[in-house]
């Protein structure tokens, strides 16, 4: 891959993955607002916002990062199998967008309820239900970041293989010169 197609790669690689653990903060915020709010228009205000950000923000962004990841390691020397870490931020990203669309549901579930009225205290499993989730889906996200600054060591049984047939290619190649 090019340095300039890399960059730009990267760069979109970047803003997908932090806006998306941006807005999945934001839905904290809001989730944690309508389960402890005594306040019935924050809470409906909540519920609304919610749904608005889930469908319009955090799903699209959920889904860049599975496009731009893998296309970003594979014009890169770290490979898409080649590390462990790469291989687990690969596996929360899936996961986690796995388990938003589960959530896309019941967050209009409460949106509409909270349209038409307040909650009731049948909803109670539902409000905590989001927050817990979208406290998961946080840490998650925390979790996926870190491990992207820190790149720890570890390959995998595809990597070890690849570096040992760039060693041995790397050679003859130097001896031809």
């Amino acid at each position: 891959m090019r340095p300039s197609l890399r960059k730009f790669v990267r760069t979109a690689h970047v803003i997908f993955t932090v806006g998306w653990l941006g807005t999945v903060a934001a839905f904290l915020a809001l989730a944690i607002a309508g389960l402890t709010s005594q306040n019935v228009e924050m809470v409906r205000a909540a519920y609304l916002a919610m749904e608005l950000i889930t469908r319009f923000v955090i799903v699209p962004l959920s889904f860049a990062p599975l496009v731009t990841g893998p296309i970003l390691s594979l014009g890169t020397p770290w490979g898409l199998f080649r590390h462990y870490w790469i291989l687990v931020k690969l596996l929360i990203n899936i996961l986690s967008t796995l388990i938003l669309l589960v959530h896309i549901q019941p967050i209009g579930y409460l949106s509409s309820v909270a349209a038409q009225g307040a909650l009731s205290n049948g909803d109670r499993s539902l409000q905590i239900q989001m927050v817990a989730a979208s406290g998961i889906g946080l840490l998650a996200l925390l979790v996926a970041t870190t491990l992207a600054v820190f790149k720890p060591r570890g390959m995998t049984p595809y990597g070890w293989h690849k570096q040992y047939e760039e060693r041995m290619v790397s050679p003859d190649a130097d001896a031809g010169a």
